[in-house]
């Protein structure tokens, strides 16, 4: 089972699902990207403090795993698609992507509103049609990790913790179905979700 290439403390920290052999075209077809991957995820920790950090903007945690990619040569990129129908040009505009290096997209969908999967998925899709793209990758969270934030209080507003999440965000239950549905096309994809095993209370 390709799985068995990722490695053991990757394995044991979050939920990984693939589809389409995902995780051997990646070892073998795109090593570097694969390497940076797995030393991002290796090193990321789930913080308390940036659990309970309010709301607004890109999120502290999302924000950590850009820059992480970032510094390994990740961009965040779109691109312009154009079809020719009988001399006739027509665009077919996609979604910017989070972070890409070669042939490889990769999303973080910490905390959006759960139909930004249907988003990704057509993107990766439409991507990999026009081969843009080889892989498509999500880092999203696992559903245990409801347990943690229902467990949390309030922030520093007085808000809710598990009502700033809540199971109308991006959780790993959310991605499965419409994954297994055929939203991604024929696109490899790989999932990650992040599970309370990496989750400390100081850093």
């Amino acid at each position: 089972m390709s799985l068995r290439l990722i490695p053991r403390f990757v394995r044991a920290h979050y939920e990984v699902h693939q589809w389409k052999h995902a995780c051997a075209i990646l070892k073998s077809d795109f090593t570097e990207e694969w390497n940076d991957m797995m030393e991002v995820l290796n090193q990321f920790r789930l913080r308390r403090s940036d659990i309970v950090t309010p709301g607004g903007g890109l999120s502290t945690i999302s924000h950590r795993l850009n820059s992480a990619f970032e510094q390994k040569g990740w961009k965040e990129k779109s691109f312009e698609i154009q079809l020719l129908v009988d001399k006739q040009v027509m665009n077919s505009p996609t979604h910017t992507v989070d972070c890409v290096k070669s042939k490889v997209a990769l999303e973080i969908e910490w905390s959006n509103k759960d139909p930004f999967f249907d988003r990704d998925l057509n993107n990766f899709r439409l991507l990999f049609d026009f081969r843009a793209i080889s892989v498509g990758v999500i880092i999203t969270k696992s559903d245990e990790l409801s347990e943690i934030f229902k467990g949390l209080g309030k922030d520093s507003r007085g808000k809710s913790i598990w009502d700033k999440y809540s199971w109308t965000t991006t959780w790993m239950k959310k991605l499965l179905p419409r994954i297994e549905g055929g939203s991604g096309g024929g696109c490899p994809t790989l999932a990650f979700g992040i599970t309370k095993k990496l989750y400390v209370e100081n850093e």
